[in-house]
């Protein structure tokens, strides 16, 4: 799950209007509304639009849309993969 509080930060702070930025990141004005209300994923596509339109630098694109993930990035084996190897 996205943290939709830190892009509504970076939103905010970026000066630009709603609409601006769904313009700019190629996202539908309600599409965007939707998304930042939880209504559904954002798609990797419209992941890649955000980070454009609000020059987002990588740690905080990976902070809002994959923070959830961070096992998936993590060099440290999981519990499942440390009973494989034993």
């Amino acid at each position: 799950m996205p943290d939709l509080k830190l892009l509504e930060r970076i939103i905010s702070n970026s000066g630009m209007t709603m609409v601006s930025i769904a313009e700019k990141s190629g996202i539908l004005r309600e599409t965007l509304y939707n998304k930042m209300r939880g209504s559904s994923e954002f798609k990797a596509s419209e992941i890649a639009g955000l980070t454009r339109a609000l020059k987002l630098t990588s740690e905080q694109r990976d902070a809002i849309f994959f923070a959830d993930e961070s096992e998936l990035n993590s060099t440290t084996p999981s519990a499942e993969e440390n009973e494989k190897g034993a």
